[in-house]
């Protein structure tokens, strides 16, 4: 297992200030990953908060049992934050909560979850290695037009199509089941295109997201967020993309209470306004980035749930 101390959590300060913790307050942490941002609002609870931990991850699971067990304010699950509202620890209200999405370092430094190219291993990816199907499941049986579709919605890549052909053509050969493997396709179907970028980046990048239905579990873990949240609870989201950014930004001012529409067609009544959000999104100093290259795509989004008496 990945020593915890070698993780570094992105935005940590910023992420934690904008859950405005309070000593008795009830939080939750969707996202444990190694503990960095539950450290840190643990410190600021008294003997009467509560901090409730989740993760997908049995890995990291374990590593907050270990550390976290024994303290009587802290509870935890094993399982995918968009779950949170099935907690009955979640029933009483939160006070906040904190979602730091994407794939953790861990998962990333160990090569045998091969979540990487960076070195060969077997084509997983899934964060949670006890349900569902892996990365090679899915290149394997999935047909071509669908290994092209999620290549281009979750990884935005331009030559989509060209590698699900390259792929079809070699699985047809021989099953893909390394990380290795896949890469080298990869390269061979596009080249080097872009300097200092690998081009299987979207490509696991894309897999990823598929394998483990990041986007679909977000949508559901920010709706159980706002059912779970008191109101004055506070969110706070760290994407490191933009396809979760945009989720984020939009769940945030679709809950705002303003009127949509555009400038060709007549405004969209708004919804009751259940969200504000506090102040603008927020990015990695230049000094965390220097000392944590994983920190550079950051985006942190905070938002409070409005009172009852505030909504339209």
């Amino acid at each position: 297992m990945a020593d915890p101390l070698l993780h570094i959590p992105v935005m940590l300060n910023e992420a934690v200030e904008g859950l405005a913790v309070r000593e008795g307050g009830r939080y939750l942490d969707g996202t444990f990953g190694r503990g960095g941002h539950a450290r840190a609002v643990l410190s600021r609870l008294g003997s009467d908060g509560r901090l409730l931990l989740m993760d997908r991850d049995p890995q990291a699971i374990a590593t907050a049992q270990k550390e976290f067990a024994a303290d009587s304010r802290v509870a935890i699950r094993h399982g995918n934050f968009s779950t949170m509202a099935e907690w009955d620890e979640t029933s009483p209200g939160l006070d906040g909560v904190l979602l730091d999405l994407g794939v953790s370092s861990p998962q990333l430094d160990e090569a045998a979850r091969g979540f990487s190219f960076m070195a060969d291993a077997p084509l997983d990816m899934r964060m949670d290695p006890t349900q569902g199907e892996s990365a090679a499941d899915f290149l394997n049986t999935a047909d071509e037009r669908e290994i092209a579709d999620v290549l281009w919605i979750y990884g935005e890549e331009r030559f989509s199509r060209k590698i699900a052909r390259i792929i079809v053509e070699r699985r047809n050969e021989s099953p893909i089941t390394r990380t290795g493997e896949l890469a080298a396709l990869v390269e061979r179907a596009i080249g080097r295109r872009e300097p200092g970028k690998h081009p299987a980046t979207r490509t696991f990048q894309a897999l990823r997201i598929r394998v483990n239905g990041e986007l679909e579990a977000l949508q559901r873990g920010l709706d159980a967020a706002l059912d779970r949240l008191k109101p004055g609870g506070r969110l706070s989201v760290i994407s490191f993309h933009s396809l979760e950014d945009r989720i984020v930004k939009l769940f945030i001012r679709d809950h705002s209470g303003r009127v949509q529409g555009s400038r060709r067609g007549p405004p969209v009544a708004a919804a009751p306004a259940r969200l504000t959000a506090i102040g603008k999104a927020q990015f990695p100093s230049d000094a965390e980035q220097t000392a944590n290259v994983r920190s550079r795509s950051a985006v942190l989004r905070v938002a409070e749930k409005m009172p009852e008496e505030g909504r339209a």
